[in-house]
């Protein structure tokens, strides 16, 4: 691009919004202007050492307000970048509601603010559970139909539509990726590998869903980042980039390695009843954003995870702090009765 732009962040303080302001500071000279509503998953202390930094900007605010939008729109905002998202698979089939509010209301809310704006470009992010689950053969292309399962990944896949018909109707830059299961630091400890790593930590049951074989495919925020920033400044309006690292793995595979890597028996996996429409298998065909933009994952899995346990050591009262509150509110809620 020939100059640095306002870029605005939505979702900013979660885990990949938070480690993409990173990303995009320590490697650019573009501006963010950072709105996040700042609910359980949204953690200022993430960003913290940034507050001070000459091109960021932090607002408080819910993309589903249309005077919170307009309030950071007034920062002269050029692109945007939507992480903002409730993204709990468990939480969506607990409490469906602000799953509509924020993943289908918000972009609504989004879209219209950036189509009267004017903006240059639009990325929304999004997840390969819209596409619903594989069998044993084949991946996600980006042509593959959208099958969700959950509330969580159906509200998903109503945002990416809505964004779709506002570039085909209104013309608006719109660019969608979908991207595999993210690990790495600063990740809310719900998910399963800081939950495995945590519960590792403080010696409690390791809870894995039915038989444990379900398969993901992993790869690193930073590589997610990357990719984000080649696709939000290089990327074509009105196309789709699937985005992985083509490393798949069982559940229990992950727990098994971290259980390695932290020291800590096998006694402490727990079996848990499988959640409803669990998906059995996630797999990305990376070919479409490797040929047209040059990427390629650059964390290998292995050190990638001694990394991140790592850092979940290092951080102790980081997570801590997160696992009080509403968070074992919620944990006793899903996990106690099973």
């Amino acid at each position: 691009m020939d100059k640095d732009r306002t870029i605005l962040v939505t979702g900013g303080c979660g885990f990949i919004g938070s480690n993409f302001v990173r990303h995009m500071l320590s490697s650019s000279g573009h501006r963010i202007v950072n709105i996040d509503k700042l609910t359980y998953a949204g953690n200022l202390e993430n960003l913290k050492d940034l507050e001070d930094h000459e091109r960021y900007t932090f607002m408080r605010g819910d993309i589903a307000q249309g005077s919170d939008l307009e309030r950071a729109f007034e920062k002269g905002v050029d692109w945007v970048i939507n992480f903002a998202a409730e993204s709990h698979v468990d939480r969506s089939i607990i409490d469906p509601d602000s799953f509509v509010k924020t993943n289908i209301v918000g972009t609504y809310r989004l879209l219209e603010e950036a189509r009267k704006r004017g903006v240059e470009r639009f990325l929304q992010v999004s997840t390969d559970e819209v596409y619903g689950s594989l069998g044993q053969t084949g991946k996600f292309r980006e042509d593959t139909p959208l099958a969700p399962n959950s509330p969580y990944s159906a509200s998903k896949a109503s945002a990416d539509m809505l964004a779709s018909a506002y570039h085909k109707t209104f013309g608006l830059p719109i660019m969608i990726t979908r991207c595999s299961n993210n690990y790495g630091p600063y990740q809310f400890p719900e998910k399963l590998i800081p939950l495995l790593i945590s519960n590792a930590l403080e010696e409690r049951d390791l809870p894995i869903y039915g038989d444990g074989l379900n398969v993901r495919d992993w790869i690193h925020v930073k590589d997610h980042c990357a990719a984000l920033a080649m696709v939000l400044e290089k990327g074509v309006p009105g196309n789709i980039y699937n985005v992985g690292a083509e490393n798949e793995r069982t559940n229990i595979e992950i727990v098994r390695l971290i259980l390695d890597i932290v020291g800590k028996p096998a006694s402490l996996i727990k079996y848990v009843k499988d959640r409803p429409g669990h998906d059995r298998r996630y797999a990305i065909d990376n070919t479409k954003i490797a040929r047209d933009l040059g990427f390629k994952p650059s964390v290998d899995f292995a050190a990638g995870m001694e990394e991140t346990v790592k850092w979940y050591m290092e951080m102790r009262p980081w997570w801590e702090r997160i696992k009080t509150g509403e968070y074992l509110d919620y944990y006793e809620k899903w996990y106690g009765g099973r």
